[in-house]
């Protein structure tokens, strides 16, 4: 099993109603630093988005922002991390999240965060990749997703051969052990078939 070397962070770009929504991102992003590991994100320093990228910083983390040019001025980029990468278009963005990432980790967010995740997820299904895909359900944030997740199942639309990949933390203090615990091997192959469909 490969070491996870960076995380892609999904999450909002708004702070959410839950103070302990914040908490988390700070903790993830420490976390993530302390670890060795790299961080790769949205670019911007809004929200829990902005969050997660500074506490990184603070801990001595290296940082990838990838955001496409017309959300520079809306997200307003993070100047200070070490590599920004400006892109033409959210798929370009959503591509190279994905080719420099290792693990996906999902922390509370709206509509654009539960389309990169469940992107994520479809792919991981159709044995595109093997990355671990991490949702951290801070105050029982996604538990309605995961109700809907066994509605499916109950449904035969999830089923047997084609079921979902995924890890859930309660706590963001768990995802670092959780991605060790994990791993992934590799799949060459199917990390280009990807490249190719986006």
């Amino acid at each position: 099993m490969a070491p996870v070397r960076t995380v892609c962070v999904y999450c909002g770009s708004g702070f959410g109603g839950d103070p302990a929504f914040r908490d988390a991102a700070e903790t993830l992003g420490t976390a993530i630093a302390q670890a060795g590991m790299g961080l790769v994100y949205g670019g911007g320093d809004v929200g829990l988005m902005g969050t997660v990228a500074r506490a990184a910083l603070a801990a001595g983390g290296h940082v990838t922002g990838i955001i496409p040019d017309f959300l520079q001025a809306r997200e307003h980029m993070l100047d200070d991390v070490q590599e920004t990468v400006v892109v033409p278009d959210m798929h370009t963005r959503k591509r190279l999240m994905f080719e420099r990432s290792d693990a996906f980790v999902t922390l509370p967010g709206g509509i654009g965060t539960l389309e990169e995740l469940v992107e994520q997820l479809t792919w991981a299904q159709l044995g595109r990749h093997r990355k671990p895909v991490v949702l951290v359900s801070v105050a029982d944030f996604w538990a309605p997703l995961l109700a809907l997740f066994e509605h499916m199942r109950g449904h035969g639309f999830i089923r047997e051969g084609l079921d979902l990949s995924y890890i859930v933390a309660r706590d963001a203090a768990a995802v670092v052990p959780l991605l060790r615990e994990a791993g992934h091997e590799p799949d060459p192959q199917a990390e280009e078939i990807v490249k190719e469909r986006m």
